[in-house]
């Protein structure tokens, strides 16, 4: 098993989440090497201890060595943290495989499922790197720049293994980070990938201003739909109660901090997502999450109405205005219909 007092460490991902995470690693008195995909971003961190393209403001610490040789910063470590956007997963973990050595825990703090395959970020991983049974998720209410301000923030950390999970545990908890351990992967990261969806349709209603009592029916309807899909890929349903459920969901759904709901609210307001996307230098998940919602529920003939809408306002182009009068006119039912 892994050391957990002296981990070697490399972090895929410097955007706001990867650095502030590895912030967090060598704050613990790990050395970190992190890997950037753009050069300026290197010679920033390593010449000023500042990413300014993705966490301005923040003085990073010295034990951070940030390079954009991929090889490099995952060659001989024994943990590997992926922290790229979910459509990049599949390539970037492609360049780091041969380089990845066999006996890493292999983490990521994506969000996301794969438009097509319909895999989480642990089901990419497990196709094109060796460590199916090494494998893990860390996923809850978390912004990046809160965690960088040392905020406290409680997280899961998720894996098949209870070892795995323990071994995460220990490397990530801090003061300020506190880590629960789950089992249940395939819920924990659905939750952390479909409340994205559910915050874009929080920030619609917002950007309506449809008021406090419609974005709390939102939420709460949005949690359904997020177990209902669960419970049929076989989740827990009692993750969806926790941190990676509900309390990833309130955060997102309602922070101004989250870029989800960021997006949904300018939509509301009555912007073109073409527009929006190409203004924001960061990734909303939400948008291509929900095409593969949309899809895998279809699949699955999983009901999932607030999910549906938010895809069709994205790319079917239906005015927000008449999702809601749809969702509101929707046939009466029980409220636990369909809920197990």
């Amino acid at each position: 098993m892994i050391n957990t007092y002296n981990p070697k460490i490399g972090v895929v991902g410097g955007g706001s989440w990867g650095t502030a995470l590895a912030d967090l690693l060598a704050g613990k008195g790990y050395q970190v090497d992190l890997w950037v995909y753009e050069p300026e971003v290197a010679r920033s961190i390593n010449a000023e201890r500042e990413n300014r393209l993705f966490l301005p403001e923040i003085i990073l610490e010295k034990n951070i060595c940030a390079s954009n040789d991929l090889a490099h910063v995952v060659s001989g470590k024994n943990l590997v943290l992926m922290v790229v956007p979910s459509h990049e997963m599949r390539r970037v973990a492609g360049l780091a495989q041969p380089h990845v050595p066999e006996d890493a825990i292999v983490v990521t703090a994506s969000k996301g499922i794969e438009i097509g395959t319909h895999l989480t970020m642990t089901g990419i991983l497990s196709e094109i790197l060796p460590h199916k049974n090494r494998l893990a998720a860390l996923s809850g209410p978390s912004f990046a720049i809160e965690v960088a301000q040392k905020m406290p923030t409680v997280v899961a950390a998720a894996a098949a293994d209870i070892e795995i999970a323990n071994a995460v545990q220990a490397i990530f908890a801090a003061p300020y980070f506190r880590v629960y351990t789950n089992t249940d992967l395939i819920g924990v990261e659905l939750g952390g990938a479909i409340k994205n969806v559910v915050a874009i349709a929080s920030g619609i209603v917002d950007g309506l201003g449809l008021g406090l009592n419609s974005r709390a029916a939102l939420i709460t309807r949005g949690l359904t739909e997020i177990r209902r899909l669960g419970i049929r890929l076989g989740a827990n349903p009692h993750t969806f109660a926790g941190l990676a459920g509900v309390g990833d969901l309130i955060l997102t759904c309602t922070g101004t901090l989250s870029r989800n709901h960021t997006v949904g609210k300018m939509i509301g307001e009555g912007k073109k997502l073409s527009d929006i996307l190409r203004e924001m230098r960061m990734v909303a998940e939400g948008v291509k999450t929900s095409k593969s919602v949309y899809n895998l529920s279809r699949k699955l003939n999983v009901e999932m109405p607030i999910a549906h809408s938010v895809y069709a306002i994205l790319y079917d182009d239906l005015e927000p205005k008449a999702a809601v009068h749809q969702l509101m006119t929707r046939s009466l039912k029980s409220e636990l219909e369909d809920v197990e």
